[in-house]
């Protein structure tokens, strides 16, 4: 796509389309330009001070009880230095102490980096030292998060912090004199040069955020069952706006959100505490939607938000057909805070669009001269309004790339952003997203380049060259695969690239598939033919072909499941399951399956610990035998296996959505 904005002239708009246009962005609403993040958060403690803000598994604290820990760290913090413009590292799963962590660090004045303790090593050493973090909040065992490396920030310990609360602190008051224009928090986001970009937010960028989500979900409070990491942006909705708004925010812990097993799982959290509100990637709404019991909790949901990936029109139809929830299509970029339009879902619709522009926000489809599309045709999607950020942390010229001075605002100043999407306003002022018009993706709600991916592979002393796209698998899921040329004379496996993989790029990152090739194909002009590269297939083998015939009905069982989950013909039994595609989603249904069918209590971590089918087996046969169960493990040959390979098919697809 040519640089946009360059020898405009005149939109070639008719009057109509000028007309509808401008209603269609017509989104004022009044804000108070001072109010920062936690006043909100401040106004509920006043209203509500007994009402029950957080639950954590049996751990329960009020607003008041919040407030009073966050008043304590943010003493603490400005005491450290932290203060307007302040970046203040918050490295732990969803607890308590990490909610006290967030308000605690914008308390402070500062503004908080979230770094997912699942994060690679280097990636978590990367941002600490790109983001000049003076402070690294952490939790329980220090050497169980990875090492923030040489940056120099002060290590704060949450959970001693809480030990100690009992011991007398200077409890003197401090009013923070964080203007609403102070960093909110630093978001990193993948980046196409090979290390992540890191997106300012604003506090006044969020207020605007607060102000969308009210006139769209309204002005009830409820119970929000909160999954989503803080190191995706859409926590900023699960965890800050609703504790402005007066929620109780029930935490769901375990690997990215998903419990292991019990009162914990996400069903038996929706039921025991009467969820009320739930927001999904549409990755996860499909596994969830794919089990009968989680498929009869979220039958109590009043409200869902379905976000940070296309929706497709299948999942949709399933969740208009078989939920009563007021459900939502969500769309925006981190670059403009969270989210930037929405879409309430109708029943049976024929297409799912991404909706209109919420509070303060306008949207405009352009075509390749910077000039607006007639309505209905295709051009890129570019934000403008309050939720604008500030910017990419230090890079100027990136920031300067995407972030361009709205030429449709006349009265007053501001900024739009150019976010590569592809999208169209339908005749009714709807808006449809069509795709990418660059290399990035979304994978499970992350949006990652691809380009990132590469620069990694590429950084292997075997490796000349390497190419990533993503594909749909055969069950329906984003995957992503590598096409990898060695440099002659050199080899290397994949389970080896992978390893190096994960040493710089968390696991939503590491390709799926990877294959290897003589050449990349090139296009007449010399340019790679992405179009040309093999059809991306995972393969449910080792690169030996030995040892991969299950023996014992339990191993049959296991590679059922694995191939009916990942949509596969084979799966070897010494085969990683990481390394054919599992995700933690996967694991999640996989585990659930296995629990059915065995009746045992299967922790998610088992499927970590033993990631191979001959080891879980053998561990699970073993914990069979130690607690006397009936179900029979014993070895019953090859042929019994190909029989559950066959049942377990016939039931997929006897449960399949025909539309997809």
């Amino acid at each position: 796509m040519t640089t946009p904005f360059n020898g405009r002239t005149a939109d070639p708009l008719t009057a109509s389309d000028q007309i509808r246009l401008a209603e269609w962005n017509r989104t004022e609403v009044e804000l108070d330009s001072k109010k920062r993040v936690h006043d909100f958060f401040d106004e509920q403690v006043a209203r509500l001070p007994e009402k029950t803000a957080i639950i954590c598994r049996d751990q329960v604290l009020t607003y008041a009880g919040l407030r009073a820990r966050a008043d304590r760290l943010a003493n603490r913090l400005r005491k450290l230095g932290v203060g307007p413009e302040t970046i203040v590292a918050v490295s732990m799963e969803r607890s308590i102490e990490m909610m006290v962590a967030l308000l605690g660090v914008l308390k402070a004045g500062g503004a908080y980096l979230p770094l997912d303790p699942s994060f690679p090593r280097e990636r978590v050493a990367f941002m600490m030292k790109d983001s000049e973090a003076r402070v690294i909040l952490m939790k329980g065992r220090l050497k169980d998060y990875p090492d923030p490396g040489d940056s120099g920030a002060i290590v704060v310990n949450l959970e001693e912090a809480a030990a100690n609360e009992d011991v007398p602190e200077p409890t003197e008051s401090f009013t923070s004199d964080t203007p609403a224009s102070s960093l909110a928090y630093l978001m990193y986001t993948s980046g196409s040069t090979g290390t992540p970009k890191g997106v300012m937010v604003e506090h006044r960028n969020v207020v605007n955020l607060f102000a969308g989500m009210d006139r769209i979900i309204g002005s009830e409070s409820g119970v929000w069952l909160a999954v989503t990491s803080i190191s995706f942006d859409i926590s900023v909705l699960e965890l800050l706006w609703t504790l402005s708004r007066g929620f109780t925010i029930v935490l769901q812990t375990g690997k990215n959100g998903l419990a292991a097993t019990g009162d914990y799982s996400i069903q038996s959290q929706i039921a025991r505490h009467r969820v009320t509100h739930f927001q999904s990637t549409p990755t996860l709404a499909r596994a969830l939607m794919r089990f009968p019991e989680t498929l009869s909790a979220m039958k109590l949901l009043k409200k869902l938000f379905i976000g940070g990936e296309a929706l497709p029109l299948s999942l949709a139809n399933q969740l208009g057909e078989q939920l009563s929830a007021e459900t939502f299509n969500m769309y925006g970029p981190t670059e403009t805070t969270v989210w930037s339009t929405t879409y309430r879902l109708e029943r049976s619709g024929a297409s799912v669009p991404i909706g209109r522009p919420i509070a303060n926000t306008r949207i405009y489809i352009l075509d390749e001269q910077g000039m607006r599309a007639p309505i209905g045709a295709v051009g890129e999607l570019y934000i403008g309004g309050a939720g604008v950020t500030r910017g990419y942390w230090r890079r100027p010229d990136l920031t300067a790339e995407r972030f361009i001075v709205n030429p449709f605002e006349t009265e007053r100043s501001e900024m739009m952003y150019r976010t590569g999407d592809l999208a169209r306003y339908r005749d009714d002022g709807e808006i449809e997203f069509i795709g990418r018009s660059d290399q990035q993706v979304k994978i499970r709600g992350f949006r990652i380049e691809l380009g990132e991916i590469e620069t990694v592979l590429g950084a292997h002393p075997a490796v000349q060259e390497a190419v990533v796209v993503s594909y749909r698998d055969q069950a329906d899921q984003q995957q992503l695969a590598a096409h990898v040329v060695l440099k002659h004379g050199l080899a290397v496996s994949q389970q080896e690239l992978k390893i190096h993989a994960r040493k710089k790029l968390p696991e939503y990152m590491i390709p799926a598939s990877i294959k290897f090739l003589s050449a990349l194909p090139l296009t007449p002009n010399g340019k790679i033919d992405r179009k040309a590269l093999p059809a991306p297939r995972v393969s449910g083998t080792t690169e030996s072909a030995t040892g991969n015939r299950a023996g014992t009905e339990l191993e049959g069982i296991i590679a059922a499941l694995w191939q009916d989950s990942l949509g596969l013909d084979s799966v070897g039994l010494q085969v990683n399951f990481f390394d054919l595609g599992a995700t933690s989603l996967s694991v999640a249904e996989v585990a659930t399956s296995l629990r059915q069918k065995l009746k045992l209590e299967i922790p998610l971590t088992d499927f970590f610990a033993y990631p191979t089918i001959t080891a879980l087996a053998a561990h699970l046969s073993g914990h069979s035998r130690r607690r006397g169960d009936a179900t029979d493990l014993s070895d019953r040959g090859a042929a019994r296996r190909q029989a559950l390979i066959a049942r377990s098919r016939a039931a997929a697809d006897s449960s399949a959505d025909p539309t997809e």
